[in-house]
């Protein structure tokens, strides 16, 4: 059976920002600026780095960190522009004919429900987008660039499949350069692995919760989950204090039916179905499961590391549900004004927020720093990067997933953030 891949082209060359060609068209784009930072744009929701009043001042400035020399030299990728008050997170997704760096020919580290070529979809257009931010550039990941930022430290993905989804999207993008030696434990049910030229470590901690939870069956994932609101999960929280960036993240496993504890007392729970108990939204869970893992994170006496928040990453379903037939069948991206965040992707989403300030403010006494990763604005206009039906052959009866991203495909562009953040905090080190 023939695999589909997509090819590469033949020739990549890195992009560089245009100069400017007169006088005039720089003295135009100026105003534009000054324009844009009086009237900035909401279209979507509540400014998402306006500074709180506990923030430090550091963390402003990593928020607008101007552009230093890149670690090596080596890069000759369009660098973001010295504009203070550049939102990456607000932009819009614009044509890239270099795309995609990778295939499912070429990456062999890619789950087989996310191998979308595998499976025969047959349209390449979604691959071919890069996510530009409003008034500056966001530079394409270069993985010789990132290997030298990350030489000697370590990154923990802490989360869902979708942070293993974003986990594998990065070791795809590495590939071009090296591929890791698996280091894992036959003891240890999360995974890890190195690339020993750079002693750059990456690991993955399946934490869908965050916080502790076990089943109510164990030999049946779809009943009911025990949650313990306001106790760790050891399994990652011990095993993280080494690292030097956390990326965390929980989504879609909080709609599952789940039992609520706090003091090891039943106070509520969600789509159970027993009578007598308290019958609560799934925010209520979210709001906690966040407060205590990174109150979790805060507890660690020997941590110095960078914890970075990925906000909720939006599913496209259109059509109808997940469990009747709902799909994602799109194939662009949508323009900034077709879509807002609304319903429970904008109550996650203001948690996420919430639970983030609080942290930050809590971590300043320590000193320790808490980003915040904003993948709602970007992945909300990518209805096109779902798998849908090509993460299974077509005599499986499997659901549409509009969850989870076709790699190579809209997640890579996560790591293109991550590779800025990283930048962000080595210049901040060396000032």
């Amino acid at each position: 059976m023939k695999l589909h891949a997509v090819d590469l082209p033949l020739h990549k060359k890195l992009r560089k920002i245009p100069k400017t060609a007169t006088s005039l068209t720089l003295v135009t784009i100026l105003l534009s600026v000054i324009i844009i930072s009086l009237y900035s744009p909401t279209s979507f929701f509540y400014n998402p780095t306006k500074l709180s009043e506990s923030e430090s001042s550091e963390d402003a400035q990593f928020k607008a960190t101007k552009s230093p020399e890149i670690l090596g030299g080596k890069s000759s990728i369009p660098r973001p522009t010295d504009q203070e008050n550049c939102d990456l997170f607000i932009g819009e997704w614009v044509p890239n004919p270099e795309a995609p760096y990778y295939t499912n020919a070429t990456c062999h580290r890619i789950q087989e429900h996310q191998n979308c070529m595998k499976y025969g979809r047959p349209d390449t257009g979604f691959l071919k987008w890069r996510w530009k931010p409003d008034g500056c550039e966001l530079p394409v990941f270069d993985p010789d660039l990132f290997l030298e930022m990350v030489r000697g430290k370590s990154i923990a993905f802490v989360g869902d499949s979708v942070a293993r989804n974003h986990m594998q999207s990065l070791m795809c993008l590495l590939s071009k350069v090296l591929d890791p030696v698996d280091v894992s434990t036959k003891n240890d049910g999360n995974q890890h692995w190195v690339y020993k030229d750079y002693d750059f470590n990456i690991s993955i901690f399946s934490a869908p919760y965050l916080i502790k939870s076990e089943r109510t069956d164990p030999n049946d994932v779809t009943r009911p989950f025990n949650l313990y609101l306001d106790e760790f999960d050891e399994d990652w929280t011990t095993k993280v204090e080494g690292y030097d960036y956390i990326i965390i993240s929980a989504g879609q496993w909080f709609f599952r039916p789940t039992i609520f504890y706090e003091n090891r007392t039943l106070i509520g729970c969600l789509a159970c179905y027993r009578d007598n108990v308290t019958h609560l939204r799934m925010t209520f869970s979210y709001e906690r499961a966040f407060r205590t893992a990174l109150k979790g994170i805060n507890s660690l006496t020997n941590f110095k590391g960078v914890t970075f928040l990925r906000t909720i990453s939006p599913s496209h379903f259109e059509g109808a549900s997940w469990d009747k037939g709902g799909d994602c069948v799109r194939t662009r991206p949508y323009k900034r004004n077709e879509t807002v965040v609304e319903d429970y992707n904008l109550e996650m989403y203001k948690i996420q927020q919430q639970q983030l300030r609080i942290a930050q403010e809590d971590g300043s006494k320590r000193g320790l720093k808490f980003r915040l990763f904003d993948a709602t604005h970007p992945m909300l206009l990518r209805p096109d990067g779902h798998p849908s039906k090509y993460g299974h052959w077509p005599n499986e009866k499997t659901a549409n997933d509009c969850v989870h991203w076709c790699l190579p495909g809209p997640i890579d562009t996560w790591n293109d953030f991550l590779q800025e953040f990283i930048r962000r905090e080595e210049a901040n080190k060396s000032l």
